[in-house]
């Protein structure tokens, strides 16, 4: 988040008073707030966008908010605050699991919501940057950019999500089903031909920093620049 911005929240909520609350609170409280009321739209739009945070209701049409966590949880650092009436432990330790950063049950303070909000945001503010460097190209795994000789490279958030899974576990080699399961998750009935298809136009936009992206024959591919331990 950029000094002096407005922090931008993502509420996902389909009951419309619960939305509206949570919605005027957040606003009132100095948030740039969207909302989402469906769980496939929420899918999509948590990756695709910016986010600093999320609220997330785990009863959802389209898609559940397990659902969402599961697709968002390789995709994106925005920390997701979990608000639901099903509070009890299997629910809290799955959302967890997931990658939920919080876990709220319903009824709740929007007061304590917020204070949750902003003590999260103040740590990512004081946290190291997750940024990865080879050759002339620049990844922040956070802010999801990349650049390459100052430039910006103009990666879709699906071809992001491939890039930043192999860089994540470089030196390892990652099959083309383990790619298709997590860094595909949001598109239909992704394969190994589908893989090689986002990989084969990262290559192309990455220029010289494509050779950091090795074929392991039979098997799949791994991140592993010369330079970099």
């Amino acid at each position: 988040m950029a000094t002096g911005a407005l922090a931008r929240v993502l509420v996902v909520e389909d009951d419309a008073s619960t939305a509206a609350m949570i919605v005027r609170g957040l606003r009132a409280a100095r948030f740039e707030v969207e909302l989402s009321v469906d769980g496939l739209d929420a899918a999509r739009r948590i990756t695709a966008e910016p986010w600093d945070a999320a609220v997330l209701d785990l009863m959802l049409p389209g898609a559940s908010g397990f659902e969402v966590l599961e697709r968002a949880r390789h995709r994106t650092a925005c920390p997701v605050f979990v608000l639901t009436a099903r509070g009890g432990l299997p629910d809290r330790l799955r959302a967890f699991e997931l990658g939920a950063a919080d876990f709220l049950a319903k009824p709740f303070w929007i007061e304590e919501l917020i204070a949750r909000i902003r003590s999260r945001l103040r740590l990512a503010d004081h946290a190291p940057k997750r940024i990865v460097r080879w050759g002339s190209v620049v990844l922040d795994l956070d802010a999801r950019t990349a650049e390459a000789d100052g430039a910006a490279i103009a990666l879709t958030p699906t071809e992001f999500s491939v890039l930043a899974f192999l860089c994540e576990r470089r030196g390892r080699a990652i099959s083309r089903r383990m790619l298709a399961e997590q860094a595909l998750a949001s598109l239909d009935q992704p394969d190994a031909r589908t893989v090689d298809s986002h990989v084969a136009r990262l290559r192309k936009k990455l220029g010289a920093g494509a050779s950091a992206i090795a074929t392991v024959w039979g098997i799949g591919y791994r991140f592993a620049p010369p330079e970099l331990p």
